[in-house]
């Protein structure tokens, strides 16, 4: 395939963080994992905010870094639109955020297609956005590309009339940067690391994700003492923040904190780790706890256990349902009664090893069969009328 024959491709990020950067968002990550995949059947630049001694203009992985400083989301747009026009694309993303697609439009060359690219949400919730501004933001969009069915559905009644044009492309993960922990090579890594912090010997439990309430965290901690109750050696890793890239504290991060201080010798925060360093502590987990509100559009973290080989028990929220199968890849709670739902679940699951590590081998499988960035870049390259599947 030649240039001339790939499409041109301009995908802006929200310039909320830097990209790639390993500190940022799991939005920012889906734009650097999909980008460069999709980079041999499209000619592709990333638009983002400039990071801390990152170059104004790069080339990574074939695709092109073009960087702009920090500034206001409707300064940050112009700027964006300003490099969509140099460079003359066939379609730019907008990256999960309304206003800009609208305002990518507004300011784009005429034949310029436009797509709104949704994770989330969190951008179209009335207290982020009117519902007359979401219509006349998701009207200006040529197209609307959501991570779930649950999230397409979540769009199209909120704006009806967006339906016809709202596409699902679930999200994915890097089958290498996180091998299953029923490998051989993994084991000497596992035990290493449940040394360092004395829990050699427990059963461990992990949360991944940022400490933020509708991420359902103290719903865990309220299953906890159930759980201990019925395995005295269940330890449960908190591994995260109230924010991304930073180890600061916010009111409901310090509340888990002291709720946690009941379960003494059962529950241990690790801060913030960048993305780069997530994937060991899911190969130390026997069962991952995903224990998310009803908003949760996907979850990456369910993806990136289910490849990891370890179990998940979750809330049946959202789009969660679409990544883990209920009893193939770990069991599905109810949003009726949470903490109940979740301590009964996960006593289940350490009370039967075979079956811990079934679902953990079933998980992997699903993973790479349906959840890889390789497949997320095909099903967009196929929107795009190229390679595809």
């Amino acid at each position: 395939m030649t240039s001339r024959d790939k499409p041109r491709v301009v995908w802006v990020t929200p310039g909320s963080f830097p990209v790639p950067y390993a500190g940022s968002s799991s939005v920012e990550r889906v734009v650097a994992e999909v980008s460069r995949r999709l980079a041999p059947y499209a000619e592709v630049t990333v638009v983002g905010r400039l990071g801390a001694g990152q170059a104004r203009s790069e080339t990574i992985d074939g695709v092109a870094y073009r960087r702009v400083p920090r500034m206001r989301p409707l300064a940050y747009a112009k700027a964006a639109a300003a490099i969509v026009r140099r460079l003359a694309p066939d379609v730019v993303i907008a990256e999960n955020r309304p206003r800009l697609a609208r305002e990518l439009k507004r300011r784009c060359p005429p034949g310029c297609k436009v797509w709104l690219s949704l994770q989330s949400t969190t951008f179209v919730a009335p207290h982020h956005i009117g519902r007359a501004e979401l219509r006349a933001c998701f009207k200006s969009a040529d197209r609307i590309v959501a991570n779930s069915d649950f999230l397409r559905r979540r769009l199209a009644a909120l704006v009806p009339s967006a339906a016809g044009k709202i596409a699902v492309n679930h999200l994915g993960v890097d089958p290498d940067a996180f091998p299953s922990r029923w490998d051989d090579p993994q084991a000497l890594e596992r035990e290493e690391l449940l040394a360092s912090h004395g829990a050699t010997g427990r059963k461990v439990l992990l949360y991944v994700g940022r400490l933020q309430p509708y991420k359902g965290v103290h719903h865990l901690l309220e299953a906890m003492p159930a759980v201990a109750a019925a395995h005295p050696d269940a330890l449960l890793f908190v591994v995260g923040g109230a924010y991304y890239g930073s180890r600061r504290t916010s009111a409901y991060s310090r509340r888990l904190q002291r709720m946690a201080r009941r379960l003494r010798g059962h529950v241990r925060f690790v801060p913030y780790e960048p993305h780069d360093r997530v994937a060991r502590w899911f190969r130390a987990a026997d069962i991952a706890v995903v224990p998310s509100s009803a908003r949760e559009a996907f979850g990456l973290v369910n993806a990136e256990a289910m490849a990891s080989g370890v179990p998940v028990v979750a809330t049946n929220a959202g789009g969660i349902g679409e990544v883990v199968a209920h009893g193939e890849t770990g069991l599905l709670v109810p949003l009726r009664n949470v903490p109940d739902g979740l301590a009964a679940a996960v006593s289940e699951l350490l009370r039967d090893p075979e079956r811990m590590r079934a679902y953990g081998e079933a998980g992997r499988r699903r993973a790479l069969t349906f959840f890889t960035w390789q497949a997320t870049a095909m099903r967009l390259a196929a929107m795009l009328g190229v390679g595809g599947v």
